[in-house]
């Protein structure tokens, strides 16, 4: 018996001085400073599911998706997440970058104004004065919401001016609605007056377009296909348990950032995104499952109204894959 104790101790010697694996750095770069569409991420790590899958998750801001979509091609943040429209204008033009998963399946562009105003369709935007910046993602789809709603440009009166400069002309009153998604800048609006924002929502109107999504570098992508596995693991497993816990998942934020803003609005921003995440077509399939329609739809109109060159027509595929996601219930 003292020489079985003995072997077993041995082994458990032989075990306790083998090197633990360490975790891969990961580092993820946002879109912009942080707000509540952010949240699963910092839930994600807060909760131990970017460790469970061998992560050790950097988070770091980002300052507009055109930025960080520079910074994963050129290998400076490993993964980011960006407008994916965004991401196609570059790819086309050969930066070497892919999504490896599309989050926002539904765009979240709105023209927003004050609810008290009592502006919530189309028609009602007529006489008003809409606060624009021109040449942003927004103001190219804008003429393709007026032709769906039967809106002329003569019908109300613009503004124009960059993203502070447009939240401030809805704030003081020198507009009375602007261009904006409908988690982000009416969650500024009301963070600033404590009042409540309407959106006029262009998906609500035909407007089929993707937003959000993760992407990597195609050659790290190729490089590091396990890594890109887990990572896209983790954030679907940390998105649909910051579904179930919005407010949880809002404070996981604060946790981390205490200058990230202020909970109820947080919160109200990420329960406002969490819709966006699916389509009819993929409101039973986990996140990310973006369908090969949704995008080729998203290309047809980027190339139409938003300064994609025609010849991303071609091939729609190469700007996504769905390779590296989760299968059902693992």
């Amino acid at each position: 018996m003292k020489r079985l104790i003995g072997a077993v101790s041995a082994v458990l010697m032989v075990f306790a001085a083998m090197p633990v694996q360490a975790a891969d750095k990961v580092v993820l770069m946002l879109n912009w400073y942080v707000y509540g569409e952010h949240a699963p991420f910092y839930y994600g790590k807060a909760k131990g599911i970017y460790a469970a899958e061998g992560i050790e998750l950097e988070i770091q801001e980002g300052r507009g998706s055109a930025a960080t979509t520079q910074a994963v091609a050129a290998k400076t943040a490993d993964f980011g997440y960006v407008d994916v429209p965004t991401m196609m204008r570059a790819a086309i033009k050969g930066a070497p970058v892919v999504a490896t998963g599309v989050l926002l399946q539904t765009s979240p562009m709105s023209a927003m104004g004050f609810a008290d105003k009592n502006i919530k369709k189309p028609e009602d935007i007529k006489g008003k004065t809409v606060a624009i910046t021109p040449a942003d993602s927004m103001t190219q789809i804008w003429p393709l919401f007026l032709k769906k709603t039967g809106l002329k440009e003569s019908d109300f009166q613009t503004v124009a001016g960059d993203g502070q400069t447009k939240l401030n002309a809805v704030i003081n009153g020198q507009a009375d609605l602007l261009l904006g998604y409908v988690m982000d800048q009416s969650m500024k609006i009301k963070d600033a007056t404590g009042k409540d924002v309407y959106p006029i929502k262009f998906a609500d109107y035909g407007i089929n377009m993707v937003s959000s999504g993760i992407i990597a570098n195609a050659d790290y992508v190729k490089a590091n296909a396990d890594l890109v596995r887990r990572f896209m693991s983790a954030t679907t497993k940390a998105v649909e348990a910051a579904e179930k816990e919005p407010k949880a998942a809002a404070q996981s934020i604060l946790d981390a950032n205490s200058k990230g803003g202020k909970i109820d609005t947080l919160t109200q921003g990420f329960e406002l995104t969490i819709p966006l995440y699916r389509t009819a077509e993929t409101k039973s399939k986990r996140p990310f499952q973006v369908t090969d329609q949704n995008m080729t739809d998203s290309v047809n109109l980027m190339v139409e109204y938003g300064g994609l060159d025609a010849k991303a027509k071609d091939n729609p595929k190469a700007f996504y894959t769905n390779d590296y996601l989760p299968k059902s219930g693992s």
